[in-house]
């Protein structure tokens, strides 16, 4: 690993923000996350189908949750050496071919591969989607991030609300109408890749950006750490609520499986607001500041839910969530900065181990419910965002720039 660089100013050529892609792949985001979150919403539905355990639905959502963990940081070192504009398109065919087998299925194995299938898609749209996010944002980053995660975080908030609505009354099989949502997401993002490949024939022509101030190596080593450690505090916890919230509501409150989808849409949907948040913040008072306040600011939060009544509960989990989703961008924003000209790889890496820390603690997770039970779940994870206390060890990106 070599020293990092704090990124100069921006370049001329790149001020302007072109909204049109930003949004065109935050739409796709928002498809491709609807497609993800589809599993975990008719988990109540398959356990009762299929008669599974808790540690296999947590099973399932490791062998998403992996595969794409995997997969993420290897596409992005490589699209970083050999940019791939039209690779967007085949991520989110090979998320159909997952909905496909989780509509057919007809054995748990299938699931799992089905599930896999719904991960190599998104190992494949991540990356690269976050980079061309970055190129068409201008400068303004943090926007940008925010504008991409939230279509995200909307597919999964619509996930269980479809699965409310569609396929809870008309079963499995239902699944696989989403594919016409996959169909039309390749359509916008070969066009998306068309705007990607004439972006890079133009930067070709460009001078090369000035380097800004070197970053000591100790230094970044010790700040890329904090940010894992504070990635794994955020995604274990929302791991909690989206693989488990609904059997918590259900087994602590009584509610019926169409309203613990409703209850969980409630927190997803927030997530989608402290993302679109997140970022412009991060803008204006730096990402050092939304991270402080996304993951220590969630704590006395989160330590109060597991005591609380079920209106208590859906309002906790607004406020929870909306913080939490907030630190996300500001996270990837950090790590592009420490490590500039390596986007790709930085969003495979942050974005894949999101995705794999949150299967290993949704599988974690769900033996610890058999074990102990869903309610135990909720109070252990309740003191997870004190390891928010690390943020102060990351530097100061905004004094090294302006130094």
């Amino acid at each position: 690993m070599t020293d990092a660089t704090v990124p100069a100013a921006r370049h001329p050529s790149q001020q302007t923000t072109a909204y049109a892609i930003i949004l065109a792949v935050s739409f796709c985001h928002m498809l491709n996350d609807v497609m993800q979150s589809l599993l975990a919403a008719i988990y109540p539905m398959l356990k009762s189908d299929f008669g599974l355990d808790f540690w296999q639905i947590g099973l399932l959502t490791l062998a998403f949750q992996v595969t794409a963990s995997l997969l993420q940081p290897v596409v992005g070192i490589y699209t970083d050496k050999r940019p791939m504009p039209y690779s967007l398109t085949v991520g989110m065919g090979m998320s159909m071919i997952g909905l496909m087998l989780l509509a057919t299925a007809h054995t748990y194995v299938m699931l799992v591969v089905g599930a896999c299938f719904i991960g190599i898609g998104s190992s494949i749209f991540h990356p690269e989607s976050s980079r061309v996010a970055r190129l068409a944002s201008g400068g303004r980053y943090g926007l940008a991030q925010s504008l991409f995660q939230v279509g995200g975080n909307f597919g999964q908030a619509l996930g269980p609300l479809l699965a409310a609505f569609i396929v809870v009354p008309l079963g499995q099989g239902s699944v696989a109408w989403f594919s016409a949502a996959a169909l039309l997401g390749m359509i916008i993002l070969w066009r998306v890749g068309n705007w990607y490949s004439a972006y890079r024939r133009a930067a070709a022509k460009r001078p090369a950006m000035p380097v800004g101030h070197v970053l000591m190596r100790s230094k970044l080593i010790i700040a890329l750490v904090v940010l894992v450690i504070l990635t794994f505090s955020k995604n274990v916890y929302m791991a909690s609520i989206s693989s488990y919230y609904t059997f918590y509501v259900i087994e602590r409150f009584g509610v019926s499986v169409q309203a613990s989808q409703y209850l969980l849409f409630v927190f997803l949907g927030a997530a989608a607001l402290g993302t679109v948040a997140g970022g412009p913040i991060g803008d204006r008072f730096g990402a050092k500041f939304v991270i402080w306040l996304s993951i220590l600011g969630v704590l006395p939060f989160t330590l109060v839910l597991p005591y609380v009544s079920l209106p208590w509960t859906v309002a906790l989990s607004f406020v929870i969530g909306f913080l939490l989703a907030s630190a996300f961008p500001a996270i990837v924003v950090f790590a592009q900065e420490l490590l500039p000209g390596r986007v790709g790889m930085v969003a495979g890496i942050f974005f894949g181990f999101a995705f794999g820390i949150g299967g290993i603690g949704a599988a974690a997770l769900g033996v610890l419910a058999d074990a102990k039970g869903i309610e135990f779940v909720y109070w252990a994870c309740s003191f997870l965002p004190l390891l928010g206390l690390f943020t102060i060890f990351l530097p100061n990106m905004r004094a090294l720039k302006s130094a």
